[in-house]
């Protein structure tokens, strides 16, 4: 089947293939984006309909992104054997086969089927990030691998922002703030039957996502999109990679792989948990629903900035270090400055605004870890790029812990798991990127 497979060099690419690659490759980004982020909705509405705790409601997360860290080495193989076009439309359909999956689960109100679904779209997105990232960075000159980053980031964000409020607006009834005040107070009967009410709303959103994954997949499998050769290799990197046999030869990878992981859990925890956090702060479910979005709109004005700044004004390495160190310095001044603040309609603590303010910091952390981390891998570059794919797994375990502080402690005690994540990406933006050596001493 592989000799089937015409494959070019992106040199040889006009620039009109190039611009309608791209757009291609944006509105895979864009799916990216609207099945990830409107878990950011799923896991406050099944803690509720499901009668859930944090742990449990956080397994959304979890079965989600886990299988990033199961399904990354298969995927890659998958992509060198098919190509990246059947590829692409394999995993779109394993994504529509998840999506289906909600209808039994919804129909018996089973937890553990919702999370076999979410596990599905998460295969088969584990399928479709190494080839479009990869893509994406290969495509074009290294310089500008950032801003082109940036500009798919901005689709994902896009995206982002849409799903959580589409979503939000086809399960969530203005007479639900008063419902969710009252299903404890019900006999066990009546408690089921609007239970049963409440998970069924999610049915035709999910149906519909369904048929939108098939027909697209059958799109970009007969669409213009060109095989491309991402492990061509210059002369100076064939010369630096000779003895190396295998992808652990490369730390700078492999650490920034850790780096991934640290990022994409941070970033998870404070989009998929504001809204519970603000409702620990007595804000009802019905006006915070708006914050992931706040997050991913301030997160999208971001990339909007990295297009515009890189390489022009800024390299990708300098921008990673702002990002980095401003995450830190906003973290801190999440558990210090305390005070109600009315903005944008909500009447609140203003701790839940520096975590909005983080989704800036973490905006162009993902366009500027991949540059790096791909860096003169030649022949290694698909390993590597399912290897950096591992590391959204992070996703599905760094909330996993924020949800037993949550339990144990308190929602807002429990970012103190964001600290050791920035510290480490702080660590990588100035130092370990740089390492091509397992050694303490300094190249």
């Amino acid at each position: 089947m592989q000799k089937e497979i015409e494959i070019v060099d992106v040199s040889s690419l006009s620039t009109r293939n190039i611009v309608k690659s791209m757009i291609i490759v944006a509105l895979m980004f864009f799916i990216f984006g609207f099945t990830t982020w409107i878990n950011a909705i799923l896991i406050p509405y099944f803690k509720i309909a499901c009668e859930l705790n944090n742990i449990q409601s956080l397994l959304v997360a979890f079965a989600f992104y886990i299988a990033y860290l199961v399904m990354a080495i298969p995927a890659a193989h998958l992509l060198g054997k098919v190509g990246f076009k059947k590829g692409i439309m394999i995993g779109l359909w394993i994504m529509a086969l998840g999506a289906l999956i909600f209808i039994p689960a919804a129909l018996t109100r089973t937890y553990g089927l919702f999370l076999l679904g979410l596990f599905s779209i998460g295969t088969g997105l584990a399928i479709l990030q190494p080839a479009g990232n990869t893509y994406i960075t290969k495509i074009g000159s290294k310089a500008r691998a950032a801003q082109r980053m940036s500009i798919m980031g901005v689709c994902n964000k896009t995206a982002g922002v849409i799903a959580p409020l589409l979503l939000a607006a086809a399960i969530l009834r203005p007479s639900d703030t008063e419902l969710f005040k009252q299903i404890p107070l019900m006999d066990d009967a009546t408690r089921n039957a609007v239970l049963d009410e409440l998970i069924r709303r999610v049915i035709i959103p999910y149906a519909g996502m369904a048929v939108v994954l098939f027909g697209l997949g059958l799109l970009i499998r007969y669409s213009v999109l060109p095989e491309i050769n991402t492990d061509n290799e210059s002369s100076a990197e064939a010369s630096i990679n000779s003895g190396k046999t295998s992808i652990l030869h490369f730390p700078y990878l492999i650490l920034g792989a850790v780096a991934i992981f640290l990022h994409v859990g941070s970033q998870v925890i404070g989009i998929n948990t504001i809204i519970g956090y603000a409702q620990s702060l007595g804000l009802p479910l019905l006006e915070a629903k708006v914050l992931p979005s706040y997050i991913l709109a301030i997160t999208m004005s971001g990339f909007l900035m990295g297009i515009v700044l890189i390489p022009k004004y800024i390299n990708h390495l300098n921008v990673l270090r702002i990002c980095t160190t401003s995450a830190i310095v906003s973290t801190i001044l999440f558990f210090l400055v305390h005070g109600k603040v009315t903005f944008l309609g909500i009447t609140g603590d203003l701790s839940i605004w520096f975590l909005v303010l983080l989704g800036l910091s973490n905006s162009l952390m993902w366009s500027t870890l991949w540059p790096l981390a791909l860096n003169g891998l030649g022949r290694f570059t698909k390993m590597g790029g399912s290897i950096l794919i591992m590391g959204l797994c992070g996703s599905a375990i760094l909330p996993i812990f924020y949800g037993y502080f949550a339990d144990h402690y308190n929602p807002r005690i429990a970012y103190m798991v964001l600290f050791p994540c920035y510290l480490y990406l702080v660590y990588y933006a100035y130092y370990g990127y740089r390492v091509t050596r397992w050694t303490f001493k300094k190249n």
